[in-house]
């Protein structure tokens, strides 16, 4: 569960080894002295900035920290991207990360290529999982991109707390070994990512709603979020503590972002500002979500 946030600091880690674990899944283990120091959050959904040499480099430009936070400023944001920790080895200081392997991409492509002693920066990690005290019952659902999060979170089922998963993927072979824990029941469904149309918001919109103390967490596409997050909000009446909705990727994000540049400057003052008002965290981002939605975006 999430808590105080850890100092901020950046690390250099190696490549050890590698793995595929699917056709598009594939393990990367991070080690080595520049490790020396890394700390883990706990939290199942913990998740990273990954900084990558440029292509004639073979050490990648690490990011200062200014008043605890990474100075985005300080490096070239393309080299960027953001992942999960699938786990951290206190005993061998090791990260894992398992990538999502597809065509494009600067974090794609490098983890395609990746062999040991190869470098990377890494920062402090920080969690969104955060379950309210005495939590009976949880639903985790999430899309392939999500995965690793999701067996993370379900490793760490606390126990006696029934969990039920649902994990959307392309097909079969896009299925992992899940680690058996009492109370926790796991459906694949197959579909979404980018393939074929999402079922991540029906399936939200047919969970039951159990008695006792509750969390919903949910992750995939960014679109798709929005539907999810208005319903557990609007049309389920959720407080913002009972659910955590997450998006991992967008569908199109270059189209995406283009679209976003060619917005004018009134229309992004007027987008930014809604972050300013005094209101539920939660309640904001649908207000962001359906202006978003109205612009096409």
């Amino acid at each position: 569960m999430s808590g105080t946030p850890l100092p901020m600091r950046v690390w250099t880690g190696e490549v050890v080894r590698t793995e595929d674990l699917t056709p598009a899944l594939r393990r990367v283990v991070f080690g080595g002295p520049g490790l020396a120091g890394y700390a883990s959050t706990g939290v199942g959904d913990e998740y990273l900035r990954l900084v990558f040499p440029t292509d004639d480099s073979r050490t990648p430009i690490l990011p200062t920290v200014t008043d605890n936070c990474l100075d985005y400023g300080s490096i070239d944001l393309n080299t960027m991207r953001t992942y999960t920790v699938r786990a951290f080895d206190p005993a061998t200081g090791e990260v894992t990360i398992d990538f999502v392997v597809h065509d494009g991409g600067v974090a794609a492509e490098w983890a395609r290529k990746a062999a040991p002693g190869d470098l990377v920066g890494l920062n402090t990690p920080d969690g969104m999982y955060d379950p309210p005290a005495g939590l009976e019952w949880q639903f985790l659902i999430a899309d392939f991109a999500a995965l690793p999060a999701a067996a993370r979170l379900i490793e760490n089922a606390p126990p006696g707390v029934r969990t039920h998963v649902v994990l959307e993927v392309p097909d079969a072979a896009h299925h992992v070994e899940l680690a058996p824990r009492p109370g926790v029941e796991v459906t694949w469904i197959h579909g979404g990512n980018g393939h074929s149309p999402s079922r991540l918001e029906q399936c939200v919109r047919s969970l039951p709603q159990p008695d006792g103390v509750g969390y919903v967490w949910v992750a995939g596409e960014t679109r798709e979020m929005r539907g999810v997050r208005k319903y557990l909000r609007k049309e389920r009446g959720l407080p913002s503590t009972a659910f955590k909705t997450v998006g991992y990727w967008t569908d199109g994000a270059e189209r995406w972002r283009e679209g976003y540049a060619a917005l004018d400057t009134e229309t992004k003052e007027s987008l930014e500002a809604l972050w300013s008002i005094d209101a539920d965290l939660t309640d904001i981002e649908i207000q962001y979500d359906e202006r978003l939605t109205r612009l096409g975006l």
